[in-house]
């Protein structure tokens, strides 16, 4: 009788390929947007039928950082697909970052349109269940995300790491009702990012919503090297979500507390809002002349928004609150400039921009690079407006 031998290399060999055979295959995907770029994904199959994600990188990353995530959703009986930017990775076209402002506002205009085509994409794939999808992004994939749920009903469950959304998006948020697991850490690279997922957590009005806070991490899927029990977290987010309940939560026993400056956001977001916020500084500042009742970059941003959709009245309010409460930066008069200008009130668009310009003579907070935008902005903006006598 003959007797084998297995080796303890060929038997870590065998339990090797077992395990990788656990992992779903994927494949490079080549996709077209509507003006022929040609883009670049990866799709994660489990080979059974299952619902679909799509995860959105974000913009100073490429699709690459969700490969180990995917592998693991896909091993859990999810369809996955990663998309690259175009510009980014391995896909075709310029990078908005690279090119002119008006340029790059045309290039992220079309981004909608070519994740649509990738959801497509993932919704004609045997086994998907097209009417079960969720979406994951960080940073920039944050509002990607958000706007593709606008957009598509079947969107049952989000992901959302290290990134803020619009005054659209924050709307939707508000009347949804959609599960979604929020991640961000103290130590991200861009610091308002940490008030703005708290800001979004608070504002999701699902009962199942998580946030995973932690100290340390990075910036979006950079916290899962740090964090490897992170990818656990999602995937078990993701099979309750979109397998075992779709659309669905348990409601969250743990909820996390939520800083005041948050509640502001909140209030300056409302109708009314910025003169509420005003009165609460004018009180605080009879106690602390330089307390920070709110971020200023986000409330710029917040002003802007409001400027985008139409709505000058609001956004002058906000950026005077903005200015009221930093106004040793050059940026907020900037900013309030612009919104004097879309109103048509010249003089004070005037005013405000050359209060920019005597602020930047002084300023050592913002780096060069900030001071020089500013400066080139205030400019534009008198140059544009004449000599005020004439």
């Amino acid at each position: 009788m003959t007797r084998r031998c297995h080796s303890p290399i060929l038997l870590t060999l065998l339990a090797l390929i077992f395990v990788l055979r656990a992992f779903a295959a994927d494949r490079t995907v080549d996709l077209t947007a509507q003006d022929g770029t040609k883009l670049k994904a990866t799709y994660f199959t489990p080979a059974k039928p299952g619902p679909g994600g799509l995860l959105l990188h974000q913009c100073n990353r490429q699709r690459k950082v969700w490969d180990s995530l995917a592998q693991q959703l896909a091993a859990a009986g999810i369809h996955v697909l990663t998309l690259d930017y175009r510009g980014y990775g391995d896909s075709g076209g310029d990078r908005f970052d690279h090119l002119p402002p008006e340029q790059a506002a045309q290039a992220q205009a079309k981004w909608p349109s070519d994740i649509d085509i990738a959801l497509q994409y993932l919704q004609s794939q045997p086994g998907v269940k097209r009417e079960t999808i969720g979406i994951g992004g960080a940073s920039c994939g944050v509002n990607n995300s958000v706007q593709t749920a606008r957009r598509h009903p079947e969107v049952k469950s989000l992901l959302l790491l290290s990134g803020n959304t619009n005054l659209e998006g924050r709307n939707f948020l508000r009347h949804a009702d959609l599960p979604i697991f929020f991640a961000v850490a103290d130590d991200d690279e861009f610091p308002p990012t940490v008030t703005a997922m708290e800001w979004l957590y608070s504002i999701d009005a699902n009962s199942g919503k998580r946030l995973a806070h932690y100290s340390k991490g990075g910036h979006g899927a950079d916290m899962f090297s740090v964090h490897p029990e992170l990818i656990r977290l999602i995937v078990d987010w993701y099979v309750t979500t979109l397998i075992q309940t779709p659309g669905r939560a348990p409601a969250s026993s743990d909820t996390p507390s939520i800083p005041d400056q948050v509640q502001i956001l909140n209030t300056i977001d409302e109708p009314g809002g910025p003169a509420k916020v005003s009165r609460q500084l004018e009180q605080a500042r009879q106690h602390d002349s330089k307390i920070p009742l709110f971020s200023e970059p986000l409330v710029n941003v917040i002003g802007y928004e409001h400027l985008q959709a139409g709505d000058a009245k609001s956004a002058i309010e906000i950026l005077k609150l903005n200015a009221d409460a930093y106004p040793n930066s050059p940026n907020v008069y900037d900013s309030l400039a612009d919104a004097y200008l879309a109103s048509g009130h010249k003089e004070l668009a005037r005013q405000n921009a050359q209060k920019a310009l005597n602020l930047l003579l002084s300023d050592t907070e913002d780096p060069e690079p900030a001071r020089n935008e500013i400066r080139q902005s205030a400019e534009q903006k008198l140059k544009q407006l004449g000599d005020p006598g004439k």
